[in-house]
């Protein structure tokens, strides 16, 4: 999957997550994580925020993640949200990835 914009998705309120990504000239990925619970769990969470761009074979990005304790499945549902509102794809293809 190509990002091809900036996008924007979650809030700051407590239990949530706000993810901005946009595309970079480089191949790499730039996760910046900052987390109110990222001493506990923060090695868990980029894992989980890794294992989706790679489902999804994202590359060539920078990721701002400020998390609030959000659980597991917000981060997952939020993320797959922003691939979708930054490429060019109109849904995510889910039998392809399970």
């Amino acid at each position: 999957m190509k990002i091809t914009r900036s996008a924007v998705v979650g809030t700051l309120e407590s239990g949530d997550v706000m993810i901005r990504i946009a595309p970079l000239a480089t191949p790499e990925i730039d996760l910046q994580l900052n987390s109110s619970v990222e001493k506990q769990f923060g090695k868990i969470i980029r894992a989980t925020l890794l294992e989706i761009l790679e489902r999804y074979e994202v590359s060539g990005v920078q990721l701002i993640v400020d998390d609030k304790g959000a659980l597991d499945c917000i981060l997952r549902a939020r993320l797959e949200t922003l691939l979708v509102r930054a490429s060019d794809a109109s849904a995510l293809p889910w039998e392809e990835n399970q």
